[in-house]
């Protein structure tokens, strides 16, 4: 699994860390940021037409289970058909989520 870019940071006296700049580790979770600014919608499937269960605030998280193909959108991370399972029957557009990758990041939804 893709984590986008990483980059390795030397710390004081003999600590090296390692920084993820698009997602983060909470509780063993792998996290992933939505765009800054957009409150996004997450639908009941990996689509536009599909209907929207709830809205991400600004700053959200979201961890990806699976992605799936579906409708194509555009958004600040490009255009994409890829749509990021984030919880059972909840989607959102990959376009909108900073994967740090045009592909996929994790399995496909059976």
């Amino acid at each position: 699994m893709s984590v986008g870019h990483i980059e390795e940071t030397e710390g004081a006296g003999e600590a090296e860390g390692v920084t993820a700049t698009s997602a983060t580790v909470t509780a063993s979770v792998l996290t992933y940021a939505v765009a800054p600014g957009v409150s996004l919608n997450v639908r009941s499937g990996p689509g536009t037409s599909y209907t929207i269960v709830r809205v991400l605030s600004e700053g959200a998280h979201v961890p990806i289970y699976c992605q799936t193909p579906g409708t194509t959108v555009t958004g600040p991370y490009g255009t994409s058909n890829i749509w990021d399972n984030i919880s059972n029957g909840q989607y959102v557009a990959d376009s909108y989520v900073n994967t740090g990758s045009d592909g996929y990041v994790a399995s496909r939804c059976a």
